[in-house]
């Protein structure tokens, strides 16, 4: 169990990168920590062995930024391929992301920043006069890279957040209507670059895992939508509101869930997840498990969210969306 973030006496808020594949339910979260007074955010990383390619993801995180009135935190990509296989999502889905799913946004004035994602990670993380909590929304690649590269940074990571891993539960490859590869076991972020994530487990840098085993209990819902559709007071909210409505033909599968913003939240409000510790690995062999994530005694500690208060999480989503002062802190 890990208390909720809180800002210190001096009411500093907590320094956050956000390492994201820019898919929709990234675009959420981001808003969500954009529109939050208790974090800080310091750069957004752009990991293109995920959803969207590197630069209409890169594009689209500036055009997010400016949506929200935040230019000038830097944004920065990483490489075009994992560290080890090659894995990826079907083109058709990358493309739909690449493209916002049709949603417009304002082309931000900012340019991407001259750096990699990796050089732009560990220099935020190295110049830092504090701990940095990392937000991981996609594949571990630009995490993983940064941390063999420059491991002196494992110092200054106060946490690393990531969505990622069904531990307990099947995973979400072969089921998403477009038939990849046969494997049951994987969650997407994982499965893209399983060595990655398995570099990131063995580093020792604080992990705290949200899997599909938590994110599972908090499916997208009409309700949540006619509630957000009655109260969008802000950009963010009404983004968020249009890019549900995108998402409907998934929505009434209840095959899309709140995966990303669940991880937001619960880096800023820890206190709305149970936790429990799991030795866990990544099996990063090819075959039908490949990305699965295991617990094993060979496997590394790590902090699972095995629950969420659902109401909560989504009273606090909707309130920081809009701006409304919480009550639920």
């Amino acid at each position: 169990y890990t208390a909720p973030m809180h800002p210190p006496a001096d009411n500093t808020p907590t320094p956050i990168i956000i390492d994201t594949d820019m898919a929709p339910d990234d675009w959420m979260a981001i808003l969500y920590l954009l529109q939050t007074s208790i974090v800080e955010l310091k750069a957004i990383t752009v990991v293109a062995t995920g959803e969207a390619h590197a630069r209409p993801g890169t594009r689209n995180a500036i055009g997010l930024l400016a949506l929200n009135g935040n230019n000038g935190i830097p944004v920065a990509c990483g490489r075009k391929t994992p560290l080890k296989g090659d894995h990826k999502w079907p083109l058709m889905v990358r493309k739909l992301v690449d493209w916002r799913f049709g949603l417009s946004l304002p082309r931000g004035k900012q340019k991407a920043s001259h750096l990699s994602a990796v050089q732009l990670l560990s220099e935020q993380l190295l110049q830092s006069s504090r701990k940095v909590a990392v937000l991981a929304l996609g594949p571990l690649t630009n995490l993983a890279e940064a941390i063999q590269q420059h491991p002196e940074i494992i110092e200054k990571i106060e946490r690393v957040v990531i969505m990622g891993g069904a531990v307990n539960v099947p995973g979400n490859i072969t089921p998403s209507g477009f038939k990849v590869v046969e494997n049951h076991t994987a969650e997407w972020n994982i499965y893209c670059d399983p060595y990655a994530a398995s570099v990131v487990f063995a580093s020792k840098v604080p992990v705290t895992l949200v899997p599909l085993d938590v994110t599972n209990t908090v499916p997208m819902t009409w309700d949540f939508f006619n509630r957000l559709g009655q109260m969008r007071l802000t950009p963010a909210a009404e983004f968020v509101y249009r890019t549900m409505g995108r998402l409907k033909y998934l929505i009434d599968r209840h095959e899309y869930y709140f995966w990303d913003p669940l991880a937001a939240v619960l880096t800023t409000h820890a206190g709305l997840g149970d936790y429990a510790e799991m030795n866990l690995k990544i099996e990063t062999q090819e075959g039908p498990n490949s990305g699965r994530t295991i617990e094993s005694d060979d496997g590394h500690i790590v902090q699972v969210c095995t629950g969420v208060d659902k109401d909560r999480f989504e009273n606090l989503f909707l309130e920081t969306l809009n701006s409304i002062v919480s009550l639920h802190e």
